[in-house]
């Protein structure tokens, strides 16, 4: 079972704690958009990406079980 990342943009305000926790699946561009570079990141990263889940001041990141 694989699983993958989930941002509701409407909620999102590109605050960058994502980025600063796992800056190999999250960036926020120099127009602060947030940009998922890894959608399905590997498994290895999955610790990081909860944790990116968990500090989003909006909670607008999500992890899908697919």
């Amino acid at each position: 079972m694989g699983w993958r990342i989930v941002v509701d943009y409407d909620l999102c305000e590109s605050n960058a704690v994502c980025m600063a926790v796992a800056p190999t699946v999250f960036e926020v561009d120099d127009d602060d958009n947030l940009n998922v570079l890894q959608e399905t990141p590997p498994d290895e990263l999955r610790a990081k990406v909860e944790e990116s889940v968990a500090r989003c001041p909006k909670q607008a990141i999500a992890i899908v079980e697919d």
